[in-house]
């Protein structure tokens, strides 16, 4: 392929486990990681130089269509507008979860010192590490589960220059005395798992395949296990009118909306995502 329409034709033409909308949108991604080519270059079809080294296409592309992501392909996805390290350790994250970090900037966009904020199974750290850097005069903390997702996301934190504290916690079985010893929080953010599984059966491969169950899903017999005991977590360790942020499953909106009214916190809303569905429970500690 000598130009940039060729090469992104021959991706999009060869990609056979997405729909073609996605395909275009994998091809874009590639050829803007090795190649450096963007959108604008494909539609002006730029001659890529003789000398230009090229990865194995053909390899990529089998890769893809084993159903392994991009993102683990290329080693990394944009999150927030700052580009993170991830692999099969950790989630990748998702446009929704974007979302719940610009709630949690927008309510504390005004500058006080001595706000913290505890993120509760970070991942590859992405809500702690935006909220590091869009919050400069707050105080993140992440915990983790994992001892392979912390260190992703502690070189996540490296790269991207954020003073997060990360720390290994298991939200289910909390250790005292806490890491930093710090005993209350101003505000506690979390995507938890909250995939059923029976929800697997209708997920695709790339997902089912590639990203860390422990991440993902909840028995079908306690879905809102992850709900209860951060709410249960908070009632101790926030502080008075302290906020609580979390990422939920669509289907069960009312549900982990009354775990949170059941321990008494106050103004607890469900709030929908760009698609209209419900995905976020904010509440106040009261």
């Amino acid at each position: 392929m000598t130009s940039a329409r060729q090469l992104y034709l021959y991706i999009v033409k060869n990609i056979t486990v997405y729909p073609q909308k996605e395909a275009q949108a994998i091809a874009f991604m590639l050829l803007e990681h090795y190649m450096r080519l963007r959108n604008i270059d494909v539609l002006v079809d730029r001659p890529i130089p003789e000398n230009s080294t090229q990865p194995d296409w053909d390899g990529i592309i089998k890769r893809l269509n084993n159903n392994e992501p991009v993102q683990h392909i290329i080693g990394s996805t944009e999150f927030c507008g700052l580009e993170f390290r991830v692999s099969s350790a950790v989630l990748i994250p998702r446009p929704e979860t974007e979302e719940l970090v610009q709630m949690v900037t927008r309510d504390y966009a005004e500058p006080d010192k001595n706000i913290s904020i505890l993120d509760i199974g970070t991942g590859s750290g992405c809500i702690a590490i935006v909220l590091a850097r869009f919050l400069p005069h707050v105080s993140v903390h992440a915990w983790d589960v994992s001892d392979e997702a912390l260190e992703v996301a502690k070189e996540n934190a490296r790269q991207l220059i954020a003073d997060v504290t990360f720390a290994k916690q298991d939200m289910l079985n909390v250790t005292f005395p806490l890491p930093g010893n710090i005993v209350q929080f101003d505000c506690l953010v979390s995507n938890p798992p909250y995939v059923t599984y029976s929800e697997a059966e209708s997920m695709r491969p790339n997902v089912l395949r590639f990203e860390p169950h422990e991440a993902l899903f909840v028995e079908d017999s306690d879905p809102l296990l992850f709900y209860k005991a951060i709410a249960d977590f908070g009632v101790h360790h926030l502080k008075q009118h302290g906020k609580c942020y979390v990422e939920i499953n669509e289907h069960f909106g009312a549900e982990t909306k009354e775990v949170f009214e059941e321990r008494n916190y106050k103004n607890v809303e469900i709030l929908r995502d760009i698609n209209g569905k419900d995905r976020f429970v904010r509440a106040i500690w009261a």
